[in-house]
């Protein structure tokens, strides 16, 4: 078709005007960027009380406002379940893992079509979507059953790993689109992660700019296996053989000063497993295991800084809400060379047929392609200072979670602080309440469960929000309610525990003995949320 001088005016106006429109609407609809970091511990990053080097996160922290009693649900899957659809884990099918037993009620293994997650309700809502990271809410791994891959879920694009945990230098299951991939010699998934993403922007920038994007980025770090190069864990190698003792007071110390933590908080003593740090043998070896996974959580806030500099070179991130969590706390598992759940996943050999060693003793120095190993309880105990107990698990070292959101167009309160109680299903919420995105009540014919999650946009902008009236948790019958100051905790083995949070939220002084009435009314009120989100009673 050739245009004459006059319609090529009217489709350069045309043109202007929808360019016009588009940059008014991406204003008023901001970018979404939710960044989620696998098994980290409360106090892992510098601007939650860390040592670990992570200026890219304290420089969004000190930019935006950091959340102080923030759930996740403890593990993996079932947080992955709750951030991408708003309700609790067991109504989304996923109350347990996706390669577990499937069981009546919430636990089928995978998402179910009675949820809409974040992409499909945004693409719907005219973003584009995409996700660099890893999945892990779909049973199926293998191409011959793709229903619940990202794709088939909302995303436009994605490129990461469909099932949990694996190798950081050769990651199983790795797809791009919806296709298999094989990592070569050199590869490095953290970093493969994040350039993806930094890929994605311009790459949207470029093609669709007249239009908001969502991007879910979800790092397997610094979940275990210990892999990372060798010059970044010699950066923390010194720095750990202070053993955790000292390190946990030091945490403590800044956890205080930060105004994290109020000061009739105690720090919880050293996990009765753990040995003191002036009695253990193999000093330097322990310390290398802190260093690798330190090494972890560098590399990966290093790659956040590298998708914050690509917003910067788009003129995006003034009007680009970043979210940055993580799935839980601080893991303790550990393993031998038999363990078989362990190498489900894992090469039998490195990219020279080297074969990888398994377990974890002072004989195999984590980090490199030949290992394959975690830094269990004893380090795991200093990453989720000041707390109590570890992933899996519904005390505090479980399921409290740094939550930072930064965004410049609206957030002028800088480096500030919100307390209120909020959880993992919250997010959907706030995306919903912030971008006018139609929350459906049905989806390709399904159903669709309402929104658990409240809005946190004015908890977040001008800390109007007292935050949710109550939380609760179920997970391998570790189980909590949290309502006001008070939470009621069990072990999957035990009895009830009740603590005010506000005088005692390291969960040290257990007052159900002293307030029967109290713990019968909260432990109803729990029950009456289990049967109704299918949680299987006991």
């Amino acid at each position: 078709m050739i245009l004459t001088m006059n319609h090529k005016k009217v489709v350069l106006i045309s043109f202007m005007i929808a360019l016009i429109a588009s940059c008014t609407k991406n204003i008023e609809r901001p970018n979404i960027i939710l960044i989620m970091a696998d098994d980290m511990g409360f106090s892992d990053i510098g601007y939650y009380g860390g040592e670990i080097e992570t200026p890219n996160l304290d420089r969004l922290a000190s930019e935006g406002i950091r959340f102080t009693q923030f759930y996740n649900n403890a593990r993996c899957c079932p947080t992955r379940a709750s951030l991408l659809t708003g309700l609790y884990p067991h109504q989304t099918g996923l109350g347990h893992m996706v390669d577990g037993v499937v069981r009546e009620g919430g636990y089928y293994g995978e998402i179910n079509r009675n949820c809409v997650t974040i992409a499909e309700v945004l693409g719907a809502s005219g973003y584009s979507t995409y996700m660099s990271g890893k999945w892990h809410v779909s049973r199926s791994v293998t191409p011959e059953d793709k229903s619940n891959w990202p794709l088939q879920r909302g995303f436009d694009r994605f490129f990461g790993t469909i099932t949990g945990a694996g190798s950081f230098y050769n990651p199983a299951t790795l797809t791009l689109m919806n296709e298999p991939v094989n990592a070569k010699k050199g590869f490095y998934y953290t970093d493969a992660i994040s350039d993806t993403a930094c890929a994605f922007i311009q790459n949207h920038m470029y093609i669709s700019p007249d239009k908001p994007f969502f991007l879910y980025v979800a790092y397997t770090a610094p979940h275990w296996p210990l892999h990372a190069p060798e010059e970044i864990i010699n950066k923390y190698q010194e720095l750990y053989e202070k053993g955790w003792d000292v390190l946990r007071q030091e945490r403590y110390d800044k956890l205080l000063e930060m105004g994290i933590i109020d000061k009739k908080i105690k720090l919880s003593p050293r996990d009765k497993n753990v040995t003191a740090w002036e009695a253990v043998k193999e000093k330097k070896w322990q310390a290398r295991r802190m260093a690798t996974y330190a090494a972890q959580v560098d590399i990966m806030d290093n790659g956040i800084g590298r998708i914050i500099k690509t917003l910067e070179n788009t003129n995006q991130l003034a009007n680009t809400i970043i979210f940055f969590l993580s799935d839980n706390g601080g893991c303790a598992e550990g393993w031998t060379a038999e363990t078989e759940w362990v190498r489900r996943y894992a090469p039998e050999a490195n990219f020279d047929n080297v074969k990888l060693h398994f377990g974890n003793k002072p004989g195999i120095i984590p980090g490199s392609d030949t290992t394959y190993s975690s830094y269990e309880t004893e380090w795991a105990n200093l990453s989720n200072t000041p707390f109590r107990w570890y992933k899996h698990y519904g005390h505090e070292g479980g399921v409290a979670s740094p939550f930072i959101i930064h965004w410049p167009e609206k957030i002028k309160n800088l480096n500030g602080l919100r307390h209120q109680v909020s959880g993992i299903i919250d997010i959907m919420a706030t995306i919903v309440d912030i971008t006018g995105a139609e929350y459906p009540e049905t989806y390709n014919g399904n159903a669709i469960i309402p929104l658990e999650g409240i809005s946190l946009y004015e908890a977040a902008t001008d800390n109007s929000s007292t935050g949710r009236e109550s939380y609760c948790f179920e997970h391998e019958w570790n189980r909590y309610i949290r309502k006001g100051k008070w939470k009621l905790v069990a072990l999957y083995n035990g009895d009830w525990e009740l603590y005010d949070m506000g005088n005692d939220r390291t969960e040290l002084n257990n007052l159900a003995d002293k307030y029967p009435d109290l713990v019968n009314d909260l432990k109803d009120e729990w029950e009456r949320w289990a049967w109704r989100t299918g949680v299987m009673p006991k």
